[in-house]
C-alpha cells in the first residue's frame, strides 16, 4: 500500500483501493450464533473496474471487446419478459453454506485443508509487492484491497456467474464472466427487481477457483495469479468468514429485559469487523442480506422492505432485506434481539390508507426533473413519494420498555415525519424502523437508512427530549445519508445540519406559533452557546477544527486509500464541536438570508445533491450564488472557511453576534427562575432542628424530587406521605386562603399547607392535595424543555451513564 501508518497515532486508515476497482453490490448470507457470539457465513461482492486502470490490450480469456472497454458501461439491455423468481424466495433457499444450522450446528471442515494450502501460498503476499498503482502494467499481479479488521477469513473464491441459468441474455459470449457482471450492474433503475433476483442467483453459483489472500491489521488483500489489471480481475468473488466475539463493529450484550442481543453500535471502525468491504464513502453500493437466527429473535436491518421471518426448520427463521439506493458500506446497520413491536392501541384508517396508497415500489415512476446521482429507483422521481408526508414506520423495543414507547415515542413519529416533509420535501427513504437499543449504547441516537437507534434515555420525562432527538435523527435521512460527506473529517455536513434542523422540525411538530417557535429556538441557542464555550475551553485545539485537511479535503492517494484524521481518538466520541459550530454557522447563514429564503434554498440543494457525496464548498458556493450581490456583504467561501471551518476556538462572527444580541423573553424568564431558586436554597434556617432529623428529611426530600422528575409513578405514595407528614412539622401560615403566601417554609422549597390548599382551589387547609402539586410541577413545559435541552448538550456517554 502507499500509506505508511503510525500505530501510535489516532487516525483511522481507509485501505481499500477504490480508484482501481469499486464494489457495486454486496450479497450477505449470515448466521447469528449467540452461544459463541459470532456471525458467520459468506459475502459475495460484485465489482466494476475503474477507467484509467484498464489494460490497453490483453491476451487473457476475459478481455472485454474494445467497444465495451469503457468503465464497464454497455448498451442498455432490451426489456426482459421472462418470469423472474421472487428475490425473497431465492434468498431463503441459499444453500452453499449449509455447514451451519442457526449458528449452533456442526461446522463443515471439509474446506479447511484447501484453505490451509491457500494460506501457505498466500503467506508471502505483501502490500508492497503485489499492489499495482495507476501506471503499473508490468509483471506484478493486481491486488484487491478491502477494509477488514477482527475477522477470520476462511476462503476466497471466484464465482462462476456464467453457470446461472438464463444469464446468457447478458452477453453474447457466456464465457466472459466479467462482462456478465458489468452488464448486470448496469441494468436500468426500472429493472431493479430483476437485478436483485440475478444478484441472488449469482451469489449461489458454484466457485470456479480459489483466490490467494492475506490479511493484516486493517485490510484483506486478494489476488489471482497471472491477473495484472483490475479489468481482468474477477468481478464476482465469494468470501467465507466469521466475526470474532471481540470484534469492534458489533456489540454482544443483553437488553433491558435481560435477553441476549447484538447490534452495530456506530463503531469508529465502522463495519469492517462485520464484513470485508470498501469503507471509503466514494464506494457507494447496494446490498441484500439474508440473516438466520433462532425463531425467538427479530432481525432489523437497514433495508427498504419491512422483512417478515421465513420459517426454515424447527427453531430457526430467516430474514431478508435489500437496498436499491447506492450507499457507503458504513451505513449498513443490523440489530438482532428479542425485540417487541410497539403498535398504536387504535390504528386509524388514515394510517392504513397512507401505508397502502404510497407503497414506493408499486407506484409508477413519473420523472420530475433530472437527478444528478447515479441511476437507481429514486423517490424524488416518484410522484406518489413526493407528496407522502408520513412514511410507514414501526417501533421496536425490549419487552419492559413497550409501555414507555407506546406512551412517549410512538405518538411523536407521525408529526415529526410530517414536519420534516414540510421543510425539506420528499423523504429520501421509503420507510422507517425505530429501535430502543440496550443501555450500553454510547450515544443518544444513530441514524442509518430505514433504521434509527434511540437510547432509552430519550423515553424519560416528557416529550420534549424524545421529540427533539427524534427530529435530529430524522434530519439525518437528508443530511448524512441521502447527502453524504465525501471526506469524513467534514462531520459538520451531517451533524451541524441535523442539529440546526431539529429545532425547526420540532417547532413545526408542536404546531407552535411563530413567536413561540422563535423563543424556543433562541433558548436552545443560548444553551448551545454555553455548551460550545465549555467545549472550546476543555478540548484540544486541533480537534476543534471542522475542516482539518483544509485545501486537501477530499483528496485520496492514487489507489483511493486515505486516512481519517482523529478517527480513532477516544475523546472524539464525547465531543460535540461538529454539532455546535456547524449549527451556529447554519444559523448565521439563515439569519443573513432570512428563514424563508434559506429554507427555500435548502429544498433546492436537497433536490440537486441527494444521492451524492459533497464537500463544504459544494454547499457554500450554491448558497452564495443564491444571495443577491448587495446582500452578501463580506461573505465568501474563503471567508467562511477561514472564520468557521479551518480555525479552532469560537468563530469571530459568532462572538460578535452573541455580544450584540439581546436575550429573548423566554431566556430571561428561565434565568430569573434559576436565580430565584438559587436564592431560596441559600436562605439561612430560622430555627435549629436535630441533626439526624434534618439529614433524614433531606434524603426524603431529594428522593421525592427524583420521583417527580422521572415520573416514577410507583413511588408517588412516598411524595404524598412526605407532604402530609413532613410539611406539618412547622408553624402554620397566617395568610388567608387564596392569597399569596409570604411564609417561607423552614429549609424547604414547598409551600405551607394553607397555601398548598389555596393553590389547589381553596380546599380546606387540613387537606393537602399531592396530585395537584404533582400536576403543577409536571406541567411546566418551558422548564422541562430546558431540562431536556440541557440533557442533549451533555456529552452523550455521560448522559447515557447518568440516566
Amino acid at each position: 500500500m502507499d500509506i505508511k501508518l503510525d500505530p501510535s497515532r489516532d487516525d483511522l486508515p481507509l485501505m481499500a483501493n477504490t480508484s482501481h476497482i469499486l464494489v457495486k453490490h454486496y450479497v450477505l448470507d449470515l448466521d447469528v450464533d449467540f452461544e459463541s457470539q459470532i456471525i458467520e457465513g459468506t459475502i459475495v461482492l460484485f465489482f466494476e473496474s475503474g477507467n484509467k486502470f484498464k489494460k490497453q490490450s490483453s491476451s487473457t480469456e476475459e478481455t472485454y471487446p474494445s467497444e465495451s472497454n469503457k468503465a464497464c458501461k454497455f448498451r442498455t439491455p432490451e426489456p426482459c419478459h421472462i418470469p423472474v423468481t421472487n428475490t425473497r424466495t431465492v434468498s431463503s433457499k441459499m444453500g452453499y453454506n449449509d455447514f451451519v444450522i442457526c449458528g449452533k450446528g456442526e461446522k463443515d471442515t471439509s474446506g479447511k485443508d484447501d484453505n490451509h494450502d491457500n494460506q501457505e501460498q498466500a503467506s508471502g503476499i505483501s502490500s508492497s509487492k503485489y499492489c499495482c498503482d495507476a501506471g503499473n502494467h508490468g509483471s506484478e499481479d493486481f491486488l484487491l484491497v478491502l477494509d477488514c479488521c477482527d475477522l477470520s477469513v476462511l476462503k476466497v473464491e471466484e464465482v462462476d456467474v456464467a453457470a446461472v441459468p438464463g444469464i446468457e441474455k447478458f452477453t453474447r459470449s457466456p464465457k466472459l464472466r466479467n462482462q456478465i457482471v458489468c452488464e448486470l450492474v448496469a441494468l436500468p433503475a426500472d429493472r431493479w427487481r430483476e437485478q436483485l433476483d440475478y444478484y441472488a442467483r449469482c451469489s449461489q453459483a458454484p466457485g470456479c477457483g480459489e483466490l490467494l489472500f492475506d490479511i493484516d491489521t486493517w485490510s484483506l488483500q486478494i489476488r489471482k495469479t497471472g491477473v495484472q489489471t483490475a479489468t481482468d480481475f474477477p468481478h464476482a468473488i465469494r468470501i467465507q468468514y466469521t466475526t470474532k466475539p471481540q470484534g469492534r463493529s458489533v456489540t454482544w450484550t443483553s437488553d433491558q429485559s435481560g435477553r441476549p442481543c447484538v447490534y452495530t453500535m456506530g463503531s469508529p471502525i465502522n463495519n469492517r469487523a462485520l464484513f470485508p468491504c470498501q469503507e471509503p464513502p466514494v464506494a457507494m453500493s447496494t446490498w441484500q442480506a439474508t440473516v438466520r437466527a433462532a425463531a425467538s429473535f427479530v432481525v432489523l436491518m437497514s433495508g427498504e422492505n419491512s422483512a417478515k421471518p421465513t420459517q426454515l426448520r424447527e427453531g430457526c427463521s430467516s430474514w431478508h432485506y435489500y437496498v436499491t439506493m447506492p450507499m457507503p458500506a458504513s451505513t449498513f446497520t443490523i440489530a438482532v434481539g428479542s425485540w417487541t413491536e410497539t403498535k398504536p392501541e387504535i390504528c386509524s384508517s388514515d394510517d392504513l390508507a397512507t401505508e397502502k396508497s404510497f407503497s414506493p415500489f408499486e407506484a409508477d415512476f413519473r420523472y420530475a426533473g433530472v437527478c444528478g446521482h447515479m441511476e437507481y429507483p429514486c423517490r424524488f422521481q416518484n410522484a406518489s413519494a413526493t407528496t407522502q408526508e408520513i412514511i410507514p414506520h414501526r417501533v421496536f423495543a425490549p419487552v419492559c420498555l413497550k409501555g414507555a414507547c407506546q406512551e412517549t415515542l410512538l405518538p411523536l413519529i407521525p408529526p415529526c415525519l410530517s414536519a420534516a416533509h414540510s421543510v425539506l420535501g420528499t423523504h429520501p427513504f421509503s420507510r422507517l424502523d425505530v429501535l430502543i437499543v440496550p443501555a450500553n449504547f454510547p450515544s443518544l441516537g444513530m441514524a442509518s437508512p430505514h433504521l434509527v437507534f434511540l437510547s432509552q434515555s430519550t423515553l424519560t420525562g416528557m416529550s420534549q427530549f424524545c421529540g427533539t432527538r427524534l427530529c435530529h435523527e430524522i434530519a439525518h435521512a437528508w443530511f448524512g445519508l441521502a447527502i453524504g460527506a465525501r471526506d469524513w473529517t467534514e462531520e459538520w455536513l451531517g451533524e451541524g445540519f441535523a442539529t440546526h434542523l431539529e429545532d425547526v422540525f420540532w417547532a413545526k411538530a408542536q404546531q407552535l406559533a411563530p413567536h413561540e417557535a422563535q423563543e424556543q429556538r433562541e433558548l436552545r441557542a443560548c444553551l448551545r452557546w454555553r455548551r460550545l464555550q465549555d467545549e472550546v475551553r476543555n478540548s484540544p485545539e486541533d480537534m476543534q477544527v471542522l475542516r482539518p485537511n483544509k485545501e486537501k479535503t477530499g483528496h485520496v492517494s492514487d489507489s483511493g486509500s486515505s486516512v481519517i484524521k482523529h478517527g480513532l481518538n477516544p475523546d472524539k466520541v464525547f465531543m460535540q464541536v461538529h454539532y455546535l459550530k456547524g449549527y451556529f454557522l447554519l444559523r448565521f447563514l439563515a439569519r443573513r438570508l432570512g428563514d424563508d429564503t434559506y429554507f427555500s434554498f435548502l429544498r433546492k440543494f436537497v433536490h440537486k445533491f441527494h444521492g451524492q457525496l459533497i464537500l463544504s464548498q459544494d454547499f457554500l458556493q450554491m448558497l452564495l450564488e443564491s444571495i443577491p450581490e448587495e446582500r452578501r456583504l463580506e461573505l465568501s467561501v474563503e471567508n467562511i472557511f477561514q472564520d468557521w471551518l479551518e480555525s479552532s476556538g469560537i468563530p469571530q462572527p459568532l462572538q460578535r453576534e452573541r455580544l450584540a444580541g439581546a436575550e429573548c423573553g423566554l431566556v430571561r424568564q428561565v434565568s430569573a427562575e434559576v436565580a430565584k431558586w438559587v436564592r431560596v436554597n441559600r436562605r439561612p434556617r430560622k430555627r435549629k432542628r436535630k441533626e439526624t432529623e434534618e439529614v433524614l428529611e433531606k434524603v426524603r426530600h431529594r428522593w421525592c424530587e427524583l420521583v417527580v422528575k422521572h415520573k416514577y409513578t410507583e413511588a408517588y405514595g412516598n411524595v404524598e406521605r412526605f407532604l402530609q407528614e413532613d410539611q406539618g412539622k412547622r408553624s402554620p401560615c397566617k395568610e388567608p386562603t387564596g392569597s399569596t403566601c409570604v411564609h417561607e417554609p423552614v429549609g424547604r422549597r414547598f409551600p405551607c399547607r394553607l397555601c398548598w390548599a389555596a393553590a389547589c382551589g381553596g380546599q380546606h387547609p387540613a387537606t393537602p392535595c399531592p396530585p395537584a402539586w404533582l400536576s403543577m410541577v409536571v406541567h411546566v413545559p418551558w422548564l422541562l424543555s430546558v431540562a431536556g435541552s440541557w440533557l442533549q448538550l451533555v456529552p452523550v456517554g455521560v448522559t447515557s451513564a447518568c440516566l
